[in-house]
């Protein structure tokens, strides 16, 4: 059985670093856009009613993509990070469907939903920076 867990834990600190470097990625260039991007992204928010902040807004959007990601990666302060990040994606998904967009474009947040709202029950894991400083919630 502890080959079994080992191997379970091994399989999950792939998914999460693989995912989590893939979405700091996504994050990064949003950053560096500055604040014309933050608008941009943050104009998605008039899906919700809201049609002011869009900076503020795009900027949170764009942090919790890159720093989210480097958390996510690494397993710390694991569940508040997917918490930031299912939210990212469900607004997005939110905004494709909105639009009307076919599932290829909604797809990859719908994607990304599932695995952050599902990382949020499973936590971190035993290779993990929370299993380390944090192990009664990792």
């Amino acid at each position: 059985m502890d080959k079994k867990n080992n191997l379970l834990n091994i399989g999950w600190l792939i998914l999460r670093v693989g995912i989590g470097i893939s979405i700091f990625f996504h994050g990064l260039p949003k950053i560096m856009g500055g604040p014309d991007t933050w608008a941009m992204v943050g104009s998605t928010m008039s899906n919700f009613g809201i049609d002011s902040g869009h900076t503020f807004w795009g900027f949170l959007a764009a942090s919790s993509e890159m720093v989210g990601g480097l958390l996510f990666a690494l397993g710390f302060l694991f569940r508040p990070a997917a918490i930031m990040l299912a939210g990212t994606m469900a607004v997005a998904l939110i905004t494709h469907l909105s639009m009307g967009d076919s599932f290829s474009s909604f797809g990859h947040a719908m994607e990304l939903l599932i695995v952050f709202t599902g990382s949020i029950l499973i936590g971190a894991g035993k290779y993990s920076v929370d299993a380390k400083l944090l192990p009664k919630i990792a």
